[in-house]
C-alpha cells in the first residue's frame, strides 16, 4: 500500500465504533493496520474522552457519526466515518475500504469541511445540535388531536405564526435528514444558512424559510398547549405557553475530513433517491 505520509510520526488516530453495527474485531484490525503503517492508534469506547487524539475514525451509521461529531467538536478533533449502518450519508468510506481509509488518513490530501452547529437554549437548559432542533406536537389518547400555532421571530423581527404539527430548525448538515422528509430544501455543508421547516403545515403560506446563520431565532407557543422538543432526535423537554426557546449558531463546529467537496453530491445522488 503506497502512502504519502503527512506528519506521520506525531499523529495519534482514535477509533470508536458502534458495538451493535460493527463487530469488535473491526476496530482492532483497523488499529493494527494503522500501527503497521507507523502511526499510533487507539480503540476508544463510544463515549470515551477524545483528548490527545489528532484524528478520529468512526465505525457505524449516521447516528453513531452524529454523536461522535458533537463530542469531537468539543475537543476540535476532525473525524471521518466508515459506514457500518444503513444509509451512511455522513460517512466518507464504506465497510471494506480500510486500505483506502488508511492511505487517506496518512496523506496530505485530507480536505476539511467545517459543519455549523446550533446552540439551543430551552428555559436555561442549553444543548448543542449538529442536525436539527425539532418542536413537535405531542400525540397521546389524552391530548386533543389538533395542529399547533407557533410564533417565530428572527433577530427580533416577526417571522410569522406557523400553524402546523411542529417546526424544525436545521443546519446544512441536518437539511438532508428530518427537514428533508418534511419538505425542506437541501443545503450543501458549506452554506452559511439555517433552515426553518414546518411539519405538516395547515396553511399554504407556511413554507420553509432559509435564513442567515448569524440570525437569532426565538419560538413561543401562541396558545395554551404543549410541544415536545428534540435535539438531534434526543428528547429535551416540553414547551408550554410562556416558555421560550432561543436558537443561534454555536461557537463550536464539527470538522469532517473529506476526499473532496464533490463527495457530497456523489453521496446525494447515490444514497438519497
Amino acid at each position: 500500500m503506497q502512502v504519502n505520509v503527512y506528519n506521520k510520526f506525531c499523529m495519534k488516530i482514535g477509533i470508536c465504533y458502534n458495538r451493535i453495527q460493527a463487530e469488535p474485531s473491526a476496530p482492532r484490525d483497523l488499529a493494527e493496520k494503522i500501527v503497521a503503517a507507523g502511526v499510533e492508534s487507539v480503540v476508544l469506547e463510544e463515549d470515551a474522552p477524545l483528548c490527545g487524539v489528532d484524528r478520529l475514525v468512526v465505525l457505524g451509521g449516521d447516528g453513531t457519526v452524529l454523536r461522535a461529531a458533537k463530542r469531537a467538536a468539543e475537543c476540535g478533533v476532525p473525524l471521518v466515518g466508515v459506514n457500518y449502518g444503513r444509509l451512511g450519508f455522513l460517512t466518507e468510506f464504506e465497510r471494506g475500504e480500510e486500505d483506502a481509509l488508511i492511505s487517506f488518513l496518512l496523506s496530505d490530501r485530507c480536505e476539511k469541511i467545517e459543519r455549523t452547529m446550533l446552540d439551543v437554549d430551552l428555559n436555561g437548559n442549553k444543548v448543542c445540535c449538529l442536525n436539527e432542533l425539532a418542536l413537535l406536537r405531542g400525540v397521546s389518547p389524552e391530548r386533543a388531536n389538533r395542529v399547533e400555532k407557533i410564533s417565530v421571530t428572527i433577530d427580533g423581527a416577526d417571522a410569522g405564526d406557523f400553524v402546523a404539527d411542529g417546526l424544525i430548525v436545521a443546519t446544512p448538515t441536518g437539511s438532508t435528514a428530518y427537514s428533508l422528509s418534511a419538505g425542506g430544501c437541501i443545503m450543501t455543508p458549506d452554506c452559511k444558512t439555517f433552515l426553518l421547516t414546518p411539519v405538516c403545515a395547515f396553511s399554504l403560506k407556511s413554507r420553509p424559510i432559509t435564513y442567515s446563520d448569524d440570525g437569532v431565532l426565538r419560538f413561543a407557543l401562541a396558545e395554551n398547549d404543549m410541544l415536545m422538543a428534540y435535539g438531534d432526535g434526543v428528547f429535551l423537554g416540553q414547551i408550554g405557553m410562556g416558555d421560550r426557546v432561543t436558537v443561534r449558531r454555536s461557537s463550536r463546529c464539527a470538522v469532517f475530513l473529506t476526499r473532496g467537496k464533490n463527495a457530497f453530491f456523489r453521496r446525494l445522488t447515490q444514497k438519497i433517491n
